[in-house]
């Protein structure tokens, strides 16, 4: 029996459907079993036999984070430890989604899995505790790093542009950040991928859309499809500017980019390129 934590999210709503898809068993929870309580996690799956955990919840408000630290630790940090301490007394192997945001972005080149965390803000910090909490807590646990998930359900920087060429005549997207932006299927499916492979080659792994790109190339992309697909009613201007010019109350890395080696290895996982992710986006 699979766990599925976070299931309406964007994330967990596209692990749902896959595990509805494919007929594997079972059960969800979202808001309405509170991560932070260890009683009522316990309550939930008391009479339940557990193989595995896909833990698809978290604070996600970056900005918002630097207001709250105390509540995103809680969601980001004390969650998971929980979670991890109901899968060792499940026996039950933990899937764990994370964030590039553990890293401070000064690298040049990609993040590999054993590069030292250094995050930038409260959101970053509290992603990363919780990372510590499960591998002090749990030996069977996989945590996958990803970074600019995006998908038809919930807020991402897709569904943002397309609301802002709508509304306006011009629209100012950072030019000088560089990631790979992730599809939320590719990524659910990757992680089924995992419990498939019922693998004991535990630990931290990255995984995104293949390619590089900055924030405004791919606001550029979306613009170029969504206007073909004759989505939009006017022209709208996108101009490139700089971080310094896009002030945000918690600071972004510059460099968001992340290896994907070991999961190849491990799991024969292979990214498609970001292009058909996004193209995908657009058909449904």
């Amino acid at each position: 029996m699979i766990w599925l934590i976070g299931n309406r999210g964007m994330l967990g709503t596209e692990v749902e459907a896959l595990l509805c898809k494919w007929n594997m068993p079972f059960i969800a929870s979202d808001k309405e079993v509170d991560i932070t309580d260890s009683v009522q996690l316990q309550k939930f799956v008391a009479d339940n036999p557990l193989s595995w955990i896909i833990n698809c919840s978290a604070y996600t408000a970056v900005d918002k984070a630097e207001d709250e630290p105390k509540l995103a630790f809680r969601i980001n940090a004390d969650g998971p430890r929980n979670i991890a301490e109901i899968a060792g007394n499940k026996g039950a192997k933990l899937i764990h989604i994370s964030t590039d945001y553990v890293f401070d972005g000064a690298k040049e080149g990609a993040y590999v899995e054993t590069d030292s965390p250094n995050p930038l803000g409260v959101y970053g910090k509290s992603k990363y505790q919780g990372e510590v909490h499960i591998q002090k807590t749990l030996k069977e646990h996989f945590i996958l790093r990803t970074s600019w998930l995006y998908g038809k359900h919930g807020n991402n920087f897709v569904s943002t542009m397309l609301r802002l060429f709508r509304e306006r005549d011009e629209v100012r997207v950072v030019g000088d950040q560089f990631g790979s932006p992730t599809y939320a299927p590719d990524l659910a499916a990757t992680l089924l991928e995992i419990v498939h492979s019922n693998s004991d080659a535990y630990g931290i792994y990255h995984f995104t859309n293949d390619g590089q790109i900055s924030w405004y190339d791919f606001a550029c992309e979306i613009y170029h499809i969504a206007e073909q697909k004759e989505l939009l009613t006017k022209e709208v201007a996108i101009e490139r500017i700089v971080t310094e010019d896009y002030p945000t109350k918690a600071q972004r890395p510059r460099n968001s980019c992340l290896s994907k080696e070991r999961i190849r290895r491990n799991f024969n996982v292979f990214a498609r390129p970001w292009q058909t992710g996004l193209h995908d986006f657009f058909m449904m």
